[in-house]
C-alpha cells in the first residue's frame, strides 16, 4: 500500500493535534463538571504566588520589559512555584497502518487520522486523570504527584496555614453531627476572607458517605432525599443537602506507573470545599517543551507526530503543564471519622 508521507497533512502539525486532543472526550471530569477550577495560561515554567492575610494571589507572567504588578503594603510573602511537567509518549509502527484501505471507500489519510485519534484518546485519558488528580490535591491543600507519594506543595505549610480537620465521629449514635457541620460551615465563612460563595460542597469517601447517611441524625433526612431521587431515576450518592452542606460520594481511584492502586480520597475522609466563588480554585497551564511554543501562553494539552529517521516508525508525543491552586486554604476543611 504506497503511503506518500501522510504525516506532512495540516491534519497532523502539531497544533490540528492540540487542539483535537482537546476535543476528546474527558473520562474523568467531575471537577470540570463543577466548573470548579478556572484555567490560566502562563507563559514560564515557574509562577509567583502571594500570600496576603491567609489568601494565595498567582501573579500574572508578563513581555519583558514590561511594568510590574502593584503590591500590596500590607504584609505578604511570595512563593515561586514550577509548573509540573507531565509528558507521555506513544508509537505509531509500520505494522499499525499498513493495510489501512482495507475498511470500505476511507482513504489512507483518513483510515490514519482514526488510528491517530485513538492513541490520543488513550494518552488523553491518561492526562485528564493526573489532573483531576492534581486537582483534588488543591482542594485537600496538598498536591501530591502522580506517584500517589511525592508531595508536590503542602499550600499550608508553604504559607503557614493551619488546616483545619473535624472528627464527625460517626460510630457514635449520640454525636451531634448537625453541630459538626455547622462547625465546618462556621470555618470556611470565617476564612472567606471577605470573599463570596455560593455553597459548600463536600466530596465524601465511600466509607465516609456510608457512616454519614446511615447516622441516626441523617438518616431521616438522606431517605427522605433517595426517595425522590429514585422517583426521577437520579443516583442519590451523587449529592443531598444537609446542615447547608451538598454532599457527595466521590470514588476516583486509580493506577500509577508501577500499577499501584490511589483512591483520590483516602477511606474514611471527606473534603469540604467553597463553591461558586471568585477566583478561589484555578490551574495555571505552563507552555509545551516545543521550540514552536517558547513564550506562547500555555495550553492545556499538546501533541505532536514526529516520523523517525529511519522510517521504523511515527513518535507521538504528548504533554501537559498543570498546577492546579487554592487560593484561599484556609476555607478548606477535611472531614474524617474513626
Amino acid at each position: 500500500m504506497p503511503m506518500i508521507n501522510p504525516f506532512e497533512a495540516d491534519s497532523f502539525s502539531m497544533m490540528s493535534l492540540s487542539v483535537s486532543m482537546e476535543v476528546l472526550p474527558n473520562k474523568y471530569d467531575r471537577l470540570d463538571q463543577l466548573a470548579l477550577f478556572e484555567d490560566k495560561p502562563v507563559r514560564t515554567r515557574d509562577i509567583a504566588v502571594e500570600s496576603m492575610n491567609g489568601v494565595l494571589c498567582m501573579l500574572p507572567s508578563l513581555p519583558v520589559g514590561a511594568p510590574g504588578t502593584k503590591a500590596s503594603h500590607a504584609k505578604r510573602v511570595v512563593r515561586s512555584f514550577r509548573v509540573p511537567h507531565i509528558p507521555h509518549d506513544d508509537v505509531i509502527s509500520p505494522a499499525e497502518y499498513e493495510g489501512l484501505r482495507a475498511h470500505g471507500s476511507e482513504t489512507e489519510l483518513q483510515a490514519l487520522e482514526n488510528l491517530v485519534s485513538r492513541k490520543l484518546q488513550a494518552m488523553k485519558d491518561k492526562h485528564d486523570q493526573t489532573l483531576e488528580w492534581l486537582r483534588m490535591g488543591a482542594l485537600k491543600g496538598i498536591i501530591v504527584d502522580g506517584d500517589g507519594s511525592t508531595v508536590l506543595y503542602n499550600l499550608y505549610t508553604e504559607f503557614g496555614i493551619s488546616a483545619k480537620t473535624v472528627d464527625f465521629v460517626l460510630g457514635t449514635g449520640t454525636t451531634d453531627v448537625k453541630g459538626k457541620v455547622r462547625e465546618v460551615v462556621r470555618h470556611i465563612e470565617d476564612n472567606a476572607k471577605g470573599a463570596s460563595f455560593r455553597g459548600i460542597n463536600c466530596d465524601c469517601s465511600p466509607e465516609f458517605f456510608d457512616a454519614f447517611t446511615d447516622h441516626a441524625e441523617v438518616k431521616e433526612v438522606f431517605l427522605g432525599h433517595a426517595e425522590a431521587s429514585q422517583r426521577y431515576g437520579e443516583d442519590n450518592r451523587r449529592g443531598f443537602r444537609f446542615g447547608g452542606v451538598t454532599f457527595a460520594e466521590y470514588r476516583g481511584s486509580a493506577d500509577d506507573a508501577d500499577g499501584n492502586n490511589h483512591k483520590f480520597i483516602t477511606a474514611k475522609d471527606a473534603h469540604f470545599y467553597p463553591v461558586g466563588g471568585l477566583d478561589t480554585f484555578h490551574t495555571a497551564f505552563a507552555p509545551g517543551n516545543f521550540i514552536e511554543t517558547v513564550n506562547t501562553m500555555g495550553q492545556r494539552l499538546y501533541a505532536k507526530l514526529v516520523p523517525r529517521p529511519k522510517g521504523d516508525g511515527v513518535d507521538l508525543y504528548t504533554e501537559s503543564n498543570p498546577l492546579p491552586m487554592c487560593t484561599r486554604p484556609g476555607m478548606l476543611v477535611r472531614g474524617y471519622t474513626a
